[in-house]
């Protein structure tokens, strides 16, 4: 294998461990929109979450405040659907349409702060903060490390801004510092 070779399997690979972890992210707080994995099923099957499952949301605290069509998870919120957990400190829903128990409600954002996680099957993502923007179809996860990671292969960087209808990430690093990337040997997914 030539190292231009080398350079673009290991550069496939990475795509896909950001593909695959922001997956992850967009299944869980969004419920498994169709769009999301549509865009994402053929990068990382791992990821793959049945939209008809439940969603299961855990936390200390509930604050819904109809006024302005928001509802607040506080307190070690865990959010499960299928294979897929996100565990936060707060999870922010904010709604469009009617008031946020309305039939017509339509998820507009969510803000998860605190200690980010999330999983999936050997796929992980974690950070200390992460936004989605439903109607721009973005999302965005920072923190002082923002780690991807693929049963042992890993990405670190401090900003993670992905388009979810495209799946372009991009990955950057912090002010200080550099993007670093694992890829252990034989662990690239095998291509037909």
């Amino acid at each position: 294998m030539t190292c231009a070779n080398s350079l673009n399997t290991a550069g496939t690979h990475l795509g896909r461990i950001v593909r695959g972890a922001t997956l992850a992210l967009a299944l869980v707080v969004t419920g498994g929109l169709p769009a999301a994995a549509q865009t994402f099923s053929d990068a990382f099957a791992g990821f793959g979450s049945n939209e008809r499952e439940p969603i299961q949301i855990e936390a200390k605290e509930l604050q819904v405040q109809d006024k302005n069509q928001s509802a607040v998870f506080s307190g070690d919120v865990v959010v499960t659907q299928g294979d897929a957990v996100l565990k936060t400190q707060r999870l922010v829903v904010r709604y469009d349409g009617s008031a946020a128990g309305g039939v017509n409600q339509k998820i507009a954002s969510l803000e998860a702060s605190g200690r980010v996680y999330i999983s999936s099957k050997d796929q992980t993502a974690t950070g200390e903060h992460a936004s989605f923007d439903m109607k721009r179809e973005r999302m965005v996860m920072t923190g002082k490390q923002v780690v991807l990671s693929q049963g042992p292969n890993v990405v670190v960087g401090s900003r993670l801004t992905v388009n979810l209808k495209t799946g372009q990430a991009d990955l950057e690093a912090p002010k200080s510092g550099r993007v670093k990337v694992l890829i252990q040997p034989n662990s690239a997914p095998r291509t037909q």
